[in-house]
């Protein structure tokens, strides 16, 4: 195999990784807006940010890309409080709105089903 091929399969893996992640953060900010709108606060800044990225399986057992994207909501105004969204590929697993989210404890987690 050559080099050429080589190369240009890693730019496809690049080019197909790249679009993935900007597919499941444009899906964790729409999901993180209408959760806060849910809710009553306020999305703050519209925009999230990836703080971790591993492989985990889905419910069908197929292996996809799991991204915690942390963001920043406000209660009253004049405050930032942390919140989560958790997607599975393109789907979103959790969302977290108080910072403290812990399994099994479901009253602060939005599951969110398409």
């Amino acid at each position: 195999m050559s080099w050429e091929a080589v190369l240009l399969a890693l730019l496809g893996a690049g080019g197909w990784y790249w679009y993935a992640a900007m597919h499941a953060r444009e899906q964790a900010v729409a999901s993180g807006r209408r959760t806060c709108g849910e809710r009553g606060v306020q999305l703050l800044d519209e925009s999230v940010a990836v703080s971790r990225i591993r492989l985990a399986r889905n419910a069908s057992g197929h292996l996809r890309f799991q991204r915690d994207y942390r963001f920043e909501f406000s209660d009253t105004g004049n405050n930032r409080r942390p919140g989560v969204v958790r997607m599975l590929g393109d789907r979103v697993e959790w969302i977290d709105l108080d910072g403290e989210w812990q399994p099994g404890h479901l009253a602060s987690v939005s599951r969110l089903r398409d």
